[in-house]
């Protein structure tokens, strides 16, 4: 499993809105697959050769004939739901829902290479809900899903080729007994076929819970110690836990990946990253998974970056809400080029290129070259806060539900960079948020901040949805230019 530290800190291995991990290893690597939601490209994935520290290697769904998401409200938290990744006779294979297309089954593609190109979609029409899962036993590929109909987790052998059922789908188990079971993962193990599923809603009475047949379509028999992985009722400053994914490391120690928030702020508290990727350690007793210990880097990823846009091809960290960024987003010698804004006075993204905020303290800067523009964090188009430049004047503006309001505004002569932070907030003050936001402009003269307003007006649960925090670049009623990105990962106050 290479070196990692086994403990009660848990440090997410993938920091940021990266949900509903799917993970499978292919000689000493292992890939990740996440759910994307709205966002294009879609379902990022990435490779590790230790299991502790990941990069993205690309997108499975990058190009408009394998992806279709809405914007504005109505696309919110729809799109690209778990997927799941294997790997199977020489081939990696990727099933998903993309529920924009809910009626057309699940979404399968196809690569040799996990950093792509990969395929076309082919959609089962006969397996309608979510959660998807893909395996084989003796050649023959089995799937499993949250079925729409009967609620339970369902499943039934199929020609992935061909993306065609070729059972009829049986109920394999509704549960232990919680909400919202879901997310099924089924792996084999000694004598037993395992199904994992995902239970309590993907909040704070999220769990994992697991049965076990000597038989891949059972019947299955439930661990009594289920849900046996929760951090409901705890104090651990990770919480929501659950939608995991097993694999077997190349020593025959089992790892599990799951998702979980990290909350601040007092009562209820606030998680503005979204649902982000971790791992345990797990041990087996009597056949039954025991969680050992989280697993994770001895050092805390590196998550800060430059980009200044040379390079041809946008990087795979890049996404836009529901448009291809590759549309309006043009890079090259002189910087990133951008069109398809909204007008100055809308609150509707039309045409922004963002990353996703993965740190709980970060700076991110513009180095602006011209045309009227914008540097946002945004949960959606009803919850976002940004500086915009706009003909010669700045102000820093913050959209919250019905609520458009402008919160500090200056003259922008001189100005070359626009600049959002998210700083400490005190967090004994019995009123306090997450953290504190803020925007500015910068010049020759410094850098003058103009608005701040507290963080939790662009969190998950003031917002809603499924997604976190993502920091973007638009161009304002017409085209702009800016030289450079940065994001800096703020070291803890």
């Amino acid at each position: 499993m290479g070196e990692f530290a086994v403990g009660r800190d848990e440090r997410p291995l993938v920091p940021g809105f990266y949900p509903d991990p799917s993970i499978c290893r292919v000689g000493n690597d292992y890939f990740l697959a996440m759910s994307s939601f709205e966002y294009f490209p879609g379902v990022p994935v990435f490779r590790s050769e230790d299991l502790l520290e990941w990069n993205q290697i690309g997108n499975a769904l990058e190009r408009p004939s394998q992806l279709k998401v809405r914007s504005d409200l109505d696309g919110a938290s729809m799109g690209i739901y778990a997927p799941t990744i294997r790997h199977h006779d020489g081939r990696f294979w990727l099933i998903t829902t993309n529920v924009d297309l809910y009626d057309q089954g699940q979404l399968i593609v196809t690569a040799d290479d996990p950093g792509g190109p990969w395929s076309d979609p082919k959609f089962v029409s006969g397996a309608i809900g979510i959660d998807p899962d893909l395996v084989w036993d003796d050649g023959v590929c089995h799937i499993a899903w949250k079925d729409k109909v009967n609620g339970g987790i369902s499943g039934a052998i199929i020609d992935p080729d061909r993306a065609m059922l070729l059972s009829r789908p049986t109920t394999l188990w509704r549960g232990s007994g919680l909400a919202h079971t879901e997310g099924p993962h089924r792996f084999r193990r000694g004598g037993y076929w395992y199904l994992v599923v995902a239970e309590g809603g993907t909040h704070t009475g999220h769990g994992v819970s697991i049965a076990r047949s000597r038989r891949i379509d059972g019947p299955y028999e439930p661990f009594s110690a289920n849900p046996f992985f929760s951090h409901r009722s705890t104090t651990s400053p990770v919480q929501a836990v659950g939608h995991a994914d097993l694999v077997e490391c190349p020593d025959g120690s089992w790892a599990m990946v799951y998702l979980g928030i990290r909350a601040r702020g007092q009562f209820p508290g606030f998680h503005v990253n979204g649902r982000e990727t971790f791992a345990t350690r797990i041990d087996w007793e009597d056949d039954w998974p025991v969680v050992a210990g989280a697993v994770q880097a001895r050092r805390t990823p590196s998550t800060s970056f430059f980009d200044d846009f040379v390079d041809p091809r946008l990087n795979p960290r890049w996404i836009s809400p529901g448009v291809d960024p590759n549309g309006f987003a043009h890079t090259g010698s002189g910087g990133l080029a951008l069109s398809l804004g909204r007008g100055p006075e809308e609150t509707r993204s039309r045409g922004l290129l963002g990353v996703r905020a993965r740190d709980e303290r970060w700076t991110a800067s513009a180095e602006v070259v011209r045309g009227n523009i914008a540097l946002t964090v945004r949960m959606d188009d009803a919850h976002w806060f940004g500086i915009e430049l706009i003909d010669g004047r700045a102000r820093v503006r913050a959209c919250i539900g019905q609520l458009s309001t402008v919160l500090g505004e200056a003259d922008a002569v001189g100005v070359t960079g626009i600049v959002i932070r998210a700083v400490s907030e005190d967090q004994t003050d019995h009123r306090s948020g997450p953290d504190r936001l803020e925007a500015g402009i910068a010049g020759a003269k410094g850098e003058t901040i103009l608005g701040t307003m507290d963080g939790r007006y662009v969190s998950t649960e003031v917002a809603g949805g499924f997604t976190g925090r993502v920091i973007g670049v638009e161009a304002l009623g017409g085209p702009a230019r800016i030289r450079s990105f940065s994001y800096v990962a703020d070291a803890p106050t």
